[in-house]
């Protein structure tokens, strides 16, 4: 059903106001026009305009300098600039300014109506939105250090685990998919125990080269080996009276983590180079994305290690999992980001919500802000609807859709093939690497062998897309 609005009309063309008034009066509005831009200023400075088309090249003030007057005085008129000339600059500026759009003469009434209904139906969205804002405000749920928000039974159960194991000095080990805030919970940790005042320092094993992650960890002395032209005190060392956080501790390479045991097992670190062991007192809190126990059956991990890691685990869900965190995520992502950016968008309509509810968010936490942080910065309305986050629908085309040749098609008959393998329990890792294998093969071929682009478009490193090679035996195929 139509909702009828009062439109302010502001062009120093008499037909232009008169084509608009006759057709926005027969829809049912109640409209204004003006022929200049002090009148149409008098007509908004009094409020109560749903939306206003103005000229950009009216006699002063123009149609973009009233907009910035409005944008200024916080007038929520909806504002369309209207004009004869199609220059893209134009259109990039009205955008900029916080238009709702901008029209070339001559246009459709049907654009003119349509963008009418949006307007009124933004503004009682708004005034909805503000509601919901405060309820999910109130669903937000702090905790000690970086802010963790969540209202879900599993989520709750990680708060939980949070205050009974941050007291007390022993390792934990958290594990999840890629995006589920694994170092949110390991600085949760850190902030609400007694080792709060010292350092938090985090390293992450898949990110560092194979060779340097040894004198990263536990330091080196001067001329220990080529390059080391100073002594370097190493992360363990940095963390002594605080808490040593070991991201992605499933890629570490098997020779080091008899290293790493020994210095679990005595609190003693000795640098790359050096003679004498230095002791350090450090929480350990480690992270992975990988089952540390297929790894164990693989020969790739060790058994002991694992024990010592994983005296109390924490598990946090994939955000598929909790549905009903994705609401107060959304909009504490847009509280803390709007300001931040400077956008005018500050809440989320109920159709955006239900539909990133119903999206699976295979990038968990860390895609859904990045969605949230993009739709701020492209929208030019105060409230994000579901048309704001268009961009989502094609990011995960089926394998008809994207051809029998897609990465996806290559990746899901890999996967079929895997499961036509061995029993359950070998299954998982060997799933993983035929997946890896034509997925990494595919975007190589795809970049011509560049390995910082294709590690851009893998969303990983190019230090973790180099060991991913050497492990699987590819050939890179050579940048012309």
């Amino acid at each position: 059903m139509t909702v009828h609005s009062r439109v302010l009309v502001a062009d120093d063309e008499a037909s232009i106001r008169f084509v608009l008034r006759e057709a926005l009066e027969e829809a049912g509005h109640e409209v204004v026009d003006v022929d200049s831009g002090e009148a149409a200023w008098s007509q908004l400075v009094g409020g109560g305009f749903d939306v206003a088309f103005l000229d950009i090249r009216m006699p002063a003030p123009t149609g973009l300098e009233l907009l910035d007057r409005l944008r200024s005085a916080g007038s929520e008129t909806s504002v369309v600039v209207i004009t004869a000339q199609n220059a893209l600059e134009n259109a990039v500026e009205a955008m900029k300014r916080g238009a709702l759009d901008y029209l070339v003469k001559p246009f459709q009434m049907v654009e003119i109506l349509a963008l009418v209904e949006k307007a009124s139906r933004t503004r009682a969205l708004e005034r909805e939105v503000r509601a919901l804002r405060r309820e999910m405000r109130s669903r937000t749920t702090p905790s000690g250090g970086e802010r963790m928000v969540g209202r879900s039974s599993a989520v709750l159960d990680v708060f939980k685990t949070i205050g009974r194991v941050a007291a007390r000095d022993v390792a934990v080990l958290v594990t999840g998919e890629s995006g589920t805030g694994k170092e949110l919970v390991a600085r949760a940790i850190h902030a609400a125990s007694p080792r709060s005042a010292g350092a938090f320092v985090a390293v992450n094993a898949a990110a560092i080269p194979r060779e340097l992650l040894e004198s990263e960890l536990f330091g080196h002395e001067k001329g220990a080996f080529t390059g080391a032209i100073e002594a370097r005190a190493g992360r363990f060392r940095e963390a002594s009276g605080g808490t040593l956080f070991l991201d992605e501790i499933g890629d570490m390479p098997i020779e080091l983590q008899a290293k790493l045991l020994r210095v679990l097992q005595s609190g003693e670190v000795t640098a790359v180079g050096g003679k004498r062991p230095e002791k350090v007192d450090v929480r350990i809190v480690a992270a992975t994305h990988r089952d540390l126990d297929a790894l164990v059956r693989e020969g790739r991990f060790r058994e002991d290690l694992v024990y010592r890691l994983r005296v109390v685990p924490i598990h946090i869900p994939p955000l598929r999992e909790r549905n009903e965190d994705i609401a107060v995520l959304a909009q504490h992502f847009v509280e803390r980001w709007a300001g931040e950016l400077g956008t005018q968008a500050r809440w989320l309509s109920e159709n955006a919500l239900d539909f990133l509810g119903a999206y699976e968010w295979p990038g968990n936490v860390r895609e859904l802000e990045n969605a949230i942080k993009r739709a701020l910065v492209l929208a030019s309305h105060d409230v994000l609807s579901a048309d704001d986050f268009a961009f989502l629908r094609g990011s995960r085309p089926s394998a008809t859709a994207a051809g029998d040749d897609s990465l996806e098609a290559l990746v899901r008959r890999e996967v079929l093939a895997a499961l036509a393998g061995p029993e359950p329990r070998d299954l998982h890792p060997r799933l993983l690497e035929r997946a890896e294998r034509p997925l990494i093969e595919a975007v190589l071929a795809h970049t011509g062998g560049n390995q910082l682009r294709a590690a851009q478009l893998l969303g990983i490193n190019r230090n973790t897309l180099r060991k991913k090679i050497t492990e699987l035996g590819l050939d890179v195929p050579r940048t012309s």
